[in-house]
């Protein structure tokens, strides 16, 4: 999954979220929903193959710039003892 990061109003929604970046449920982690990190500045999970899109449209100028942000969602796994 890949994180991305959108400015939309503190009231949105998902939904809100999706229709912005041309995606549909089946795109995201509606489980994980869309969390607020700050008021304006949400995130949300998408599939790999809904990131290299939305880095297509991003590109070709079809999705703001100014409101989307696409980041790598790396897994975080607690060290075993030995790495320490």
């Amino acid at each position: 999954m890949t994180m991305v990061q959108v400015r939309l109003p503190p009231e949105a929604s998902l939904a809100d979220a999706l229709r912005l970046l041309g995606l549909s449920e089946q795109d995201a982690d509606v489980g994980y929903g869309l969390v607020a990190v700050v008021p304006g500045l949400q995130v949300l999970r998408v599939t790999e193959e809904a990131a290299r899109r939305l880095i297509g449209d991003l590109a070709a100028g079809r999705v703001p710039r100014d409101l989307v942000d696409v980041f790598s969602d790396p897994r975080v796994e607690p060290q075993e003892p030995e790495d320490r």
